[in-house]
Protein backbone atom coordinates (compact mmCIF):
# COMPACT_ATOMS: atom_id res chain seq x y z
CA UNK A 1 0.00 0.00 0.00
CA UNK A 2 1.10 3.57 -0.58
CA UNK A 3 2.60 4.53 2.77
CA UNK A 4 1.15 8.04 2.53
CA UNK A 5 -2.48 6.82 2.49
CA UNK A 6 -4.54 6.80 5.66
CA UNK A 7 -8.12 6.68 6.88
CA UNK A 8 -10.84 6.29 4.30
CA UNK A 9 -8.53 6.36 1.29
CA UNK A 10 -6.45 3.52 2.73
CA UNK A 11 -9.52 1.46 3.64
CA UNK A 12 -11.02 2.05 0.20
CA UNK A 13 -7.83 1.00 -1.61
CA UNK A 14 -7.54 -2.18 0.47
CA UNK A 15 -11.20 -3.07 -0.18
CA UNK A 16 -11.00 -2.47 -3.94
CA UNK A 17 -7.83 -4.53 -4.27
CA UNK A 18 -9.14 -7.34 -2.03
CA UNK A 19 -12.42 -7.64 -3.94
CA UNK A 20 -10.54 -7.84 -7.23
CA UNK A 21 -8.13 -10.48 -5.90
CA UNK A 22 -11.08 -12.56 -4.68
CA UNK A 23 -12.78 -12.31 -8.06
CA UNK A 24 -9.61 -13.22 -9.99
CA UNK A 25 -8.57 -16.01 -7.62
CA UNK A 26 -11.71 -17.61 -6.12
CA UNK A 27 -9.63 -20.62 -5.06
CA UNK A 28 -8.17 -18.40 -2.32
CA UNK A 29 -11.52 -18.28 -0.52
CA UNK A 30 -11.92 -21.00 2.12
CA UNK A 31 -14.88 -23.23 2.86
CA UNK A 32 -17.97 -21.69 4.47
CA UNK A 33 -17.99 -21.55 8.26
CA UNK A 34 -20.85 -22.83 10.41
CA UNK A 35 -21.70 -21.63 13.90
CA UNK A 36 -23.16 -23.79 16.70
CA UNK A 37 -26.70 -23.28 15.38
CA UNK A 38 -25.68 -24.51 11.95
CA UNK A 39 -25.95 -21.05 10.39
CA UNK A 40 -23.54 -20.81 7.47
CA UNK A 41 -21.12 -17.89 7.21
CA UNK A 42 -19.19 -17.11 4.02
CA UNK A 43 -15.76 -18.66 3.61
CA UNK A 44 -12.80 -16.39 4.25
CA UNK A 45 -9.26 -16.45 2.99
CA UNK A 46 -7.47 -19.07 5.16
CA UNK A 47 -3.95 -17.75 4.58
CA UNK A 48 -2.23 -14.75 6.11
CA UNK A 49 -2.33 -11.50 4.19
CA UNK A 50 0.57 -9.29 5.23
CA UNK A 51 -0.26 -5.62 4.76
CA UNK A 52 2.95 -3.88 3.77
CA UNK A 53 3.68 -0.33 2.69
CA UNK A 54 6.07 1.34 0.28
CA UNK A 55 6.72 4.65 -1.43
CA UNK A 56 5.26 5.33 -4.88
CA UNK A 57 8.61 4.50 -6.46
CA UNK A 58 8.73 1.32 -4.38
CA UNK A 59 5.25 0.24 -5.52
CA UNK A 60 6.21 0.73 -9.17
CA UNK A 61 9.43 -1.27 -8.71
CA UNK A 62 7.71 -4.08 -6.79
CA UNK A 63 4.93 -4.29 -9.38
CA UNK A 64 7.43 -4.59 -12.23
CA UNK A 65 9.54 -7.19 -10.40
CA UNK A 66 6.46 -9.25 -9.53
CA UNK A 67 5.24 -9.23 -13.14
CA UNK A 68 8.73 -10.14 -14.36
CA UNK A 69 8.69 -13.12 -11.96
CA UNK A 70 5.34 -14.50 -13.12
CA UNK A 71 3.14 -13.17 -10.32
CA UNK A 72 -0.37 -11.92 -10.91
CA UNK A 73 -0.57 -8.30 -9.83
CA UNK A 74 -3.73 -6.43 -8.92
CA UNK A 75 -2.98 -2.72 -8.93
CA UNK A 76 -5.21 0.23 -8.09
CA UNK A 77 -4.18 3.43 -9.89
CA UNK A 78 -4.57 6.62 -7.87
CA UNK A 79 -7.11 7.95 -10.38
CA UNK A 80 -9.62 5.52 -8.91
CA UNK A 81 -9.88 7.77 -5.87
CA UNK A 82 -10.19 10.96 -7.91
CA UNK A 83 -13.64 10.21 -9.34
CA UNK A 84 -16.83 8.34 -8.42
CA UNK A 85 -17.46 7.36 -12.04
CA UNK A 86 -15.87 4.16 -13.33
CA UNK A 87 -16.15 5.37 -16.93
CA UNK A 88 -14.23 8.54 -15.95
CA UNK A 89 -11.66 6.35 -14.19
CA UNK A 90 -11.19 4.30 -17.37
CA UNK A 91 -10.86 7.46 -19.45
CA UNK A 92 -8.34 8.99 -17.04
CA UNK A 93 -6.07 5.94 -17.05
CA UNK A 94 -6.16 5.62 -20.86
CA UNK A 95 -4.07 8.80 -21.08
CA UNK A 96 -1.34 7.78 -18.62
CA UNK A 97 1.83 6.17 -19.92
CA UNK A 98 2.74 2.99 -18.01
CA UNK A 99 5.94 4.55 -16.66
CA UNK A 100 3.92 7.47 -15.25
CA UNK A 101 1.24 5.36 -13.53
CA UNK A 102 1.00 5.76 -9.74
CA UNK A 103 -0.81 3.38 -7.42
CA UNK A 104 -2.74 3.49 -4.15
CA UNK A 105 -1.64 -0.08 -3.66
CA UNK A 106 -0.93 -3.43 -5.28
CA UNK A 107 -1.53 -7.06 -4.41
CA UNK A 108 0.82 -9.85 -5.46
CA UNK A 109 -0.43 -13.38 -6.06
CA UNK A 110 2.11 -16.09 -6.73
CA UNK A 111 4.67 -18.38 -5.19
CA UNK A 112 5.29 -17.55 -1.54
CA UNK A 113 9.07 -17.73 -1.91
CA UNK A 114 9.07 -15.40 -4.93
CA UNK A 115 6.81 -12.84 -3.28
CA UNK A 116 8.80 -13.05 -0.04
CA UNK A 117 11.98 -12.20 -1.92
CA UNK A 118 10.32 -9.24 -3.66
CA UNK A 119 8.83 -7.69 -0.50
CA UNK A 120 11.46 -8.71 2.06
CA UNK A 121 12.51 -5.14 2.88
CA UNK A 122 9.05 -3.59 3.25
CA UNK A 123 7.53 -2.35 6.51
CA UNK A 124 4.24 -3.54 7.95
CA UNK A 125 1.37 -1.11 7.45
CA UNK A 126 0.55 0.70 10.70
Amino acid sequence: MDKTLNGGHLANAIAVIALTVGQRHPVLVGEPLADASGFSHPGLIPTGIPMLCASQAGLVKIRREALDNGCDVVDFPIQGQQTKSYSEFIEMTEHIRPEDMKYTGIALIGQKKTIGRIVRNLELLR
